[in-house]
């Protein structure tokens, strides 16, 4: 589990700020962040984008990549990625797509989550988990948890 306090301290010493772009955990790195005193000084904003048309309109993720792909796809979660770091004009954006549950499909299973993190200066990088069909709870609580450590290990390189 990642200390967040750490975390800020981290973001804070290197002079970065954050923004989350996250769609299945719903806000809940944001939270996570910022239920911690002190973050507003680290943590610029959040954009939960759940539905596709809000991607798009918030993040400026293309409607032929969610045409092609489908929001639960490694090219969203960059796209996502790239656009809360343009948007919030930070230097550090992590983002969150997937299948939460219940369901999914034999090709996008249940506990499916793509991540994307975008810093200024870095490649934006995308990852892949299946947490399995843990349950809605178990799989949101553990993609955010994963997006914590994203965030942090992005953190200790800088």
């Amino acid at each position: 589990m990642v200390d967040v306090a750490a975390l800020l301290a981290r973001a804070r010493d290197a002079q970065i700020r954050i923004a989350t772009a996250e769609s299945c955990t719903g806000g809940m790195v944001a939270v996570a962040l910022t239920d911690i005193a002190g973050s507003s000084d680290v943590v610029d904003r959040g954009f939960v984008t759940y539905s596709n048309d809000a991607k798009s309109q918030m993040l400026g993720v293309s409607a032929e990549t969610l045409d092609r792909v489908g929001a639960v796809s490694e090219e969203v979660a960059h796209e996502m990625a790239d656009g809360a770091l343009a948007q919030a004009q930070v230097a550090l954006a992590v983002s969150i797509t997937g299948i939460a549950g219940p369901g999914g499909s034999e090709f996008k299973p249940e506990g499916r989550v793509c991540f994307g993190l975008a810093m200024t200066g870095r490649m934006t990088t995308t990852e892949t988990i299946d947490f399995g069909a843990l349950g809605r709870a178990r799989v949101r609580r553990s993609a955010c948890d994963h997006a914590l450590t994203l965030l942090a290990r992005a953190l200790s390189q800088s």
